[in-house]
């Protein structure tokens, strides 16, 4: 009994005897849960319209952070860096579409899958050839992104918000509405939808594959942009922040693979629910380093119920 106690309800106990201490908890998990969702939805926006599992995604994020960063070193003012690497970013786009996709139309799923391991070495290769393997600092001050902390005092404790959380935050919201505008208004965006609900009757009514290939891979760069310059802020701008990406597969799982508002959901819940067991049950009960594998935990409990994740389209085969 005592053992369930600790487990069960101490954790517990401790949230709402510091609540300031748990906004500041939840506000982190926020932050990070943001950053899953938004890796995750560049996962989505491929997998909707082309039904390809893209591996390179990870880097991505790394190779257009890598750009900003590259072109300012330069002597590029900040903002034209920011304009350049988003060509770059639809470059690679095309690049990909013609090179390596268009001829593998009509192949099974897990070759176009290797294309994007194969896609992901050579981005490796290409960026630490023209950038280099060491960490960089990301240009945040010259992008205009402020650094300072807002104190407030909520329950006569006091929560810490960074400017730079705040402005991540607000950014991710925006580019999230913007996202959801054009794919819910504008002509391209239906067509998007169209060919992830239903593949062979979109192509029928003279949607082009080929178009829509481009501009889904120059989104996911957008995306892996805005996302490289958030933890390139925080972290530093290396190779190493491909590892980050890897926390958008059990939002996938938790979400499915097609939905958006599941990638968003997901992210956030596994940002905020990963924060809490670490800070409250990992740290006292297990010693601590529970965020390491506390997302790809509750992705396997989902999945053992709902294998096509909370918001995935259920499967149904004809035998």
């Amino acid at each position: 009994m005592d053992m369930l106690s600790k487990i069960l309800i101490e954790p517990f106990a401790d949230m709402w005897a510091a609540p300031d201490f748990l906004l500041q908890v939840l506000w982190e998990g926020l932050v990070s849960g943001v950053l899953y969702a938004l890796i995750a939805l560049g996962f989505v926006l491929i997998f909707r319209s082309s039904r390809i599992f893209n591996f390179a995604q990870g880097i991505m994020v790394v190779f257009a952070a890598l750009t900003l960063v590259g072109l300012h070193a330069l002597g590029v003012p900040a903002w034209v860096s920011v304009a350049l690497t988003l060509v770059v970013m639809f470059g690679i786009a095309v690049a990909i579409e013609r090179v390596v996709l268009r001829p593998l139309v009509g192949q099974p799923d897990i070759i176009l899958f290797m294309a994007t391991i194969g896609i992901t070495l050579f981005l490796i290769g290409t960026g630490e050839l023209i950038f280099g393997g060491e960490n960089k600092v990301m240009i945040t001050a010259d992008l205009g992104i402020p650094t300072g902390d807002v104190v407030l005092e909520p329950f006569g404790g006091f929560l810490l918000l960074q400017h730079l959380d705040i402005t991540v935050v607000v950014a991710a919201v925006a580019l999230v509405g913007a996202l959801l505008l054009f794919l819910n208004k504008t002509q391209m965006g239906r067509a998007i939808r169209a060919l992830g609900d239903d593949h062979q009757a979109a192509l029928s009514v003279g949607i082009s594959l080929q178009t829509i290939w481009v501009l889904v891979w120059f989104l996911a760069g957008v995306i892996a942009l805005v996302t490289g310059i958030a933890w390139g802020a925080r972290a530093g701008v290396s190779f190493a922040l491909e590892i980050i990406a890897y926390k958008a597969l059990p939002v996938l799982m938790l979400g499915g693979l097609e939905s958006i508002s599941g990638a968003i959901i997901g992210g956030l819940a596994i940002g905020l629910l990963e924060k809490l067991f670490e800070i409250y049950w990992g740290q006292p009960l297990l010693g601590g380093s529970t965020e390491a594998w506390f997302a790809y935990m509750l992705a396997l409990v989902v999945l053992l119920f709902r294998p096509q994740g909370l918001f995935g389209e259920k499967i149904i085969e004809r035998v």
